[in-house]
């Protein structure tokens, strides 16, 4: 086989082992989209896979994008230890709350503000993994809670069941007083015919004594 040959050979034999054999890349995990009360804290879960074991020297980048779309701007840094940041609207604001054994690089923000609403992403380089997806976390701050679908559904059932003892329990005490009413008239009944038969018995002793 003629040198040109060869080298197509292992060219060709190189892609179809590629082909077989899957780039190695991290996959980044993160919510979509999270909303938190402002002058609150929250944790940014953000989780990892990687195809190759983990490295002494991973490192894991945490950045801002502001809602007006300005440039990014850091957030946390970690490798090997967390780093601080010395300046930004982050700087005190932000700590380690990950575990790298658990595959988890997750943060936590403190005191939340309007200022943050905006897109949080997590990036994981993993050596030789250097390549693969970022994270993204959308982040609303609100003045107060806004109840989801299920606490409104929950209020609905609540009241409804409360709504459903009173009136069961209104219906019970109707139907007692009712029949109250009813044996009481009863008793009223039988003592008046007993006055009336008591009556009659005596007007006949009082004839026959006459006669």
């Amino acid at each position: 086989m003629q040198g040109p040959d060869v080298l197509g050979a292992v060219l060709l034999l190189g892609v179809q082992l590629r082909a077989l054999w899957p780039a190695a890349a991290v996959e980044v995990h993160t919510s979509r989209e999270v909303d938190a009360v402002n002058g609150t804290n929250l944790r940014l879960k953000c989780t990892f896979s990687s195809s190759s074991p983990i490295s002494q020297h991973l490192s894991v980048t945490w950045n801002f994008q502001p809602e007006d779309l300005s440039s990014h701007e850091p957030v946390f840094y970690y490798l090997k230890e967390p780093y601080k940041l010395s300046a930004g609207r982050f700087k005190e604001r932000v700590t380690w709350d990950g575990n790298i054994e658990r595959n988890d690089v997750s943060i936590i923000i403190w005191n939340l503000q309007p200022t943050d609403n905006g897109t949080f992403t997590c990036q994981v380089k993993n050596p030789p993994d250097v390549d693969g997806t970022i994270g993204e976390v959308r982040l609303r701050v609100v003045q107060k809670v806004h109840f989801s679908e299920i606490h409104f559904l929950a209020v609905a059932i609540g009241s409804a069941c409360v709504l459903m003892i009173i009136v069961v329990t209104v219906v019970i005490i109707c139907r007692h007083h009712r029949k109250k009413v009813q044996v009481k008239r009863i008793e009223v009944a039988d003592t008046e015919l007993e006055k009336e038969n008591l009556k009659i018995r005596e007007e006949k002793e009082a004839s026959s004594l006459e006669d």
